[in-house]
């Protein structure tokens, strides 16, 4: 196990454990963000108090995902002073101002905000309260759009050149909207809203098929679906686009993720590999399924390719990205995934025009619930194969073809690195399941229909009475 004493692989693995853990609440806290903004405001134009209870139950939710997105984000952070310090001495400049406006202007406004969207419903006016969810909402992408230029960045440094071992940033502009940027801040958006969507139609047909406030989470089952019939198929375009920006500005990783040691020349076709088992030493491909002339539909949608595609064995050995295996299927699951999304989506729309997702029959459909429930948890592994996808294929180099990943590791003692990294491990554990303990207490209660609801509880002339479904409230007549 010669890793243990290697300090660079060991705080390879560190940040590749922090990172992992630390995506799983972001991913939810920005999408989710989105869907309160939306309830609310049908709340505020429609005084249904279905939609005030469904903000204050999702709202539960979504606090305790930042809570741990915080807890699990600061450490990550400071690791590039602890294990990655040349690193940030050659790129501080620009990369360390960038993560500096990720905390004061995205975290901060985020952060000063989610009191009022938790706790001012009755302290606050109506239209003050959206306000500070909308600011919520916005902080946490805004969050988003920074960490995602910062690594794309990374990607595809632009804007300066390296000098004596420090990049010079000469036009700061440039280094911001960088060739990948605008691609990977759209796909890592919608990445988390689609996420945040089938998590929440996945509780929601969780509470249906058990029988519990069926008609009250068919709305909120019917307002994701809504969603996801732009976003589900839209996510697919833009992760097309991300292909396309990986070809031209990283061909190593395109090598990577199909598994391709020959390159195909201008005009001609290649299959497209389904499964494969790479063979770093021998340079070959020891197992394919293959697809003929599937590579030129998959980035062209054509069989002869109009560019070249390069293979491995155009860079040298220890110029290739590393764990051609985990690369190659990540991605694989990643598009499967999103695949997936399109046809569940597809499936609920039919039932719902066919009149089966109304509150009174929905719960026939078990097997369309049961798909939603099993989509829950994808988006997230969506989202961690994209990145390991993104992060390991850019190897070796932490800055795509100019600081090495060797050269960008602190020269700490191995001993310490594992030392962290085994705390990480424990710590991450116990907040990961305190998490599942929480989240499945928030679930198992269920929404609070006994609360009062702010502007309707004065007025006697609206039926306000909590059960199993809160109708549309509308005013009754006395003596009715």
């Amino acid at each position: 196990m010669e890793f243990l004493t290697d300090t660079v692989v060991l705080s390879r693995m560190q940040f590749a454990l922090t990172s992992i853990f630390h995506m799983l609440w972001p991913v939810l806290t920005t999408g989710m963000g989105i869907y309160l903004v939306i309830v609310e405001g049908l709340w505020l134009k429609t005084r249904n108090p279905d939609y005030y209870y469904h903000a204050r139950f999702w709202s539960k939710l979504y606090v305790l995902n930042f809570g741990i997105g915080v807890a699990s984000g600061v450490p990550m952070e400071f690791q590039f002073g602890t294990n990655w310090a040349p690193f940030s001495k050659a790129v501080g400049d620009f990369f360390g101002s960038i993560l500096g406006f990720e905390a004061s202007m995205a975290f901060m406004l985020e952060a000063g905000f989610l009191g009022i969207m938790l706790f001012g419903w009755e302290r606050v006016n109506s239209v003050m309260h959206y306000i500070a969810t909308i600011l919520v909402a916005f902080g946490a992408n805004l969050s988003t759009f920074w960490i995602l230029t910062a690594n794309s960045w990374m990607q595809t440094p632009v804007g300066g050149e390296l000098v004596d071992g420090k990049f010079i940033v000469r036009d700061y502009f440039e280094a911001i909207w960088n060739p990948s940027m605008v691609n990977s801040v759209l796909h890592m958006f919608f990445a988390t809203l689609e996420t945040s969507l089938f998590v929440i139609g996945g509780i929601s047909a969780w509470y249906i098929l058990n029988k519990r406030n069926q008609a009250f989470f068919s709305k909120s089952l019917k307002i994701v679906l809504v969603a996801a019939i732009a976003v589900a198929p839209l996510q697919i375009a833009i992760g097309h686009w991300s292909g396309e920006q990986v070809r031209e500005n990283q061909p190593s990783k395109l090598a990577a993720i199909e598994a391709r040691w020959e390159s195909v020349a201008e005009g001609e076709s290649a299959p497209w590999s389904i499964l494969a088992l790479p063979n770093k030493d021998g340079e070959k491909n020891d197992f394919e399924l293959n697809v003929p002339n599937g590579l030129g539909y998959i980035l062209e949608f054509k069989p002869q390719l109009s560019e070249p595609v390069l293979g491995l064995k155009e860079w040298k050995p220890e110029d290739r990205p590393p764990m051609l295996g985990l690369i190659f299927y990540s991605f694989r699951i990643m598009a499967g995934i999103g695949f997936f999304y399109v046809g569940l989506v597809i499936w609920s729309v039919i039932q719902w025009m066919r009149g089966n997702l109304s509150a009174l029959n929905i719960t026939q459909q078990s097997w369309l619930l049961r798909g939603w429930i099993f989509a829950a948890p994808l988006g997230y592994i969506a989202v961690e194969a994209g990145w390991i996808v993104r992060e390991v294929g850019r190897q070796p180099w932490t800055m795509y073809g100019l600081i090495r990943t060797s050269d960008a590791a602190s020269a700490v003692p191995a001993g310490n690195v594992l030392g962290s990294l085994m705390g990480f491990t424990v710590v991450y554990t116990i907040l990961f399941i305190s998490a599942l303990y929480f989240g499945s207490r928030i679930i198992h209660k269920g929404p609070n229909l006994d609360l009062p609801v702010p502007g309707i509880e004065n007025h006697p002339g609206l039926d306000t009475t909590p059960g199993e479904f809160l109708p549309d409230r509308r005013p009754v007549e006395a003596g009715k």
